[in-house]
């Protein structure tokens, strides 16, 4: 079924001919317009509401339909949008890209990261826009993310007061993003102004920087309104903006080590590294009379991995921690998120892949994992 929005506006022709019933009041002028049209028919005259008014209608209306591709989509403009300096400028969502359903899910994908974050703070998000602008829940998503307390004023009611905090925040943050290249599409005023598009710019960045238990959609676009204020008239003009990429390449901004120089200049040696990590796991693995074969596939519902974490630190899982038989996404993410809290309890550092990453058959997050394993536990019998 085509969207409602494709669907062709039928034609009434009632809406041209507008005949009216018998008993309306304005019947006689009506009769004697009929008189009228008599009268020109005589002459040879066109009538009014013939077809040749009809076709000129018909007419502009093709060329409007032809037009209109062409023509920049009209936005509402608000009016605190028209108070604006000369040559300043105001940003703004196209509200068609507001209702593109992979834009709502990066929303709402956000939201729900920074809710589950700042559970213990009592803290629930509805709207980013509204609710991040002033740094109040930006200086307590930082805290906890980076795992250090920022020099602000817990409460600041003033405008001054709210950029200052906002300034020292941003600033944090550019001291974690900086080392990475992460291009910065925002600022203390973006923020402010609630720029929805700048502050969906930084908490991407921080997700992927602090390696977020999120699946971020990937492509996300939106059109952006550009509103200029020159020679005391408002113009607007369309822009693209990438929110996301793909994972892998969002990723790449961060860090990159020995398994893409691999990937990138070696591949020849990535079936040797696979055997040996396939060798490895078996070694423990056939105890339960269990065998890989594919490290990227066998090891996506994260169930191996649970199973190889309690042969290693000698202790049985209990069944009910994990799902045996994962029947969906989220439930192979819990088995694979489980088996990492697993490996952070045996000394080993939070791995950097994400559990997303290696339900979704990236080989190179389930290598990194695999290898963690094998530098710890290769001399285990």
């Amino acid at each position: 079924m085509r969207p409602f929005w494709l669907l062709d506006k039928a034609y009434d022709p009632a809406t041209r001919t507008g005949s009216r019933p018998r008993d309306d009041p304005e019947q006689a002028p009506a009769e004697a317009q009929e008189g009228a049209e008599a009268a020109r028919r005589e002459h040879g005259e066109p009538q009014s509401g013939s077809l040749l008014p009809q076709v000129s209608d018909l007419q502009e209306e093709g060329k409007n339909a032809i037009n209109s591709p062409l023509t920049p989509a009209t936005v509402d403009i608000h009016p605190e949008d028209t108070l604006l300096e000369e040559n300043e400028e105001r940003t703004m969502i196209d509200p068609t890209s507001r209702e593109d359903p992979k834009f709502k899910e990066l929303n709402k994908v956000l939201i729900d990261w920074i809710n589950d974050v700042l559970v213990e703070e009592r803290i629930i998000v509805k709207k980013l826009e509204e609710d991040l602008y002033d740094g109040q829940v930006l200086q307590k998503l930082l805290e906890k993310l980076a795992d250090r307390k920022l020099n602000v004023a817990e409460v600041t009611q003033s405008e001054i007061g709210q950029k200052q905090k906002l300034q020292t925040i941003l600033e944090a943050v550019y001291d974690v993003l900086r080392p990475h290249g992460w291009t910065i599409k925002w600022n203390v005023d973006s923020i402010h102004g609630k720029n929805l598009v700048a502050i969906l710019h930084l908490l991407v960045a921080l997700a992927m920087h602090f390696r977020a238990p999120i699946r971020l959609p990937e492509h996300v676009s939106v059109q952006v309104v550009v509103v200029r204020k020159r020679e005391g008239l408002l113009h607007s003009t369309h822009v693209a903006e990438d929110l996301t990429t793909t994972t892998e390449m969002m990723m790449g901004r961060f860090e990159r080590d020995a398994f893409d120089t691999l990937f990138d200049h070696a591949p020849d040696k990535l079936s040797v590294v696979k055997k040996s990590l396939i060798t490895f796991v078996n070694k423990h693995l056939n105890k339960l009379n269990l065998e890989v074969t594919e490290l990227e596939t066998q090891f996506a519902d994260g169930v191996y991995l649970v199973l190889l974490m309690g042969l290693l630190e000698g202790y049985f899982v209990p069944l009910h921690n994990f799902y045996l038989t994962p029947e969906n996404f989220d439930q192979k993410v819990h088995n694979v998120s489980f088996a990492f809290e697993l490996m952070q309890d045996g000394g080993l550092k939070k791995p950097k892949a994400r559990p997303e990453d290696v339900v979704n058959l990236d080989l190179k997050s389930t290598l990194r994992v695999l290898y963690n394993l094998f530098t710890k536990y290769k001399n285990i019998e």
